[in-house]
This record gives structure tokens, sequence and C-alpha cells, in this order.
């Protein structure tokens, strides 16, 4: 026996017979006074709150961590501003150091001309 392809009326009936199983299913619905509709919400609404909780505990750690990297931001911005004062304090004192180096040849040249 081969394969026998189902006629035009085959699945013309078919269709309309899953039709009607999808009909009596959304007819079947039960009663919102129903026990097992209303567990079913309570439980629904338990879940909703438990996430609503943990979606706050998890918004304040990643608030704590953002103001903790930014006062990692700034205390480093301050280490780098500070250390940037230090080299420019040295280049000023190196700067003068030089100077006086300089004036003090200065001044033996001029002494040793008179």
């Amino acid at each position: 026996m081969g394969f026998k392809e189902p006629s035009f009326l085959d699945r013309q009936a078919a269709a309309q017979n899953s039709r009607k199983s999808i009909l009596e299913k959304f007819k079947a619905k039960p009663a919102a006074d129903d026990p097992a509709a209303l567990k079913r919400a309570a439980e629904r609404q338990a879940q909703q709150e438990a996430h609503a909780k943990a979606q706050k505990l998890k918004d304040a750690e990643k608030a704590a961590k953002k103001a903790r990297e930014a006062e990692l931001a700034a205390q480093a911005a301050a280490e780098a501003l500070r250390a940037e004062k230090e080299k420019q304090a040295a280049a000023a004192a190196l700067k003068a150091e030089q100077k006086a180096a300089r004036d003090a040849r200065y001044a033996a040249r001029k002494a040793k001309k008179k």
C-alpha cells in the first residue's frame, strides 16, 4: 500500500475540526472565582513581588558599585593631579638650581675680568 493523499474534503473536515477544538478550548476557560485560578493568580503575584524585590536589590547593588567606581576614579584623578604638581615643583626647583649655577658662573666671569 502506498501513501494515500488526503482529498480536499478530508483536509477541509480536518481544518473545521481543528477550528472547533480551538473554539471549545477557549470556551472552556475556567471562571474567575475558580479556586485553582485564584491559586495560580496568587502564585503569579507572589512571583512578581519577589522579582520586584530582587530587581530593587540588584539596582541598589549596581548603584553602590557605580558609587565605589566613581570614588576610585576621583581618588585616581587626585593622585594624578598630585603627581603632576610634584613633577612641576621638581621641574621649577631644577630650573631655579640651574639659574643659580648659571648666575654663579656669570658672576665668576665678571669677577675674573675685574
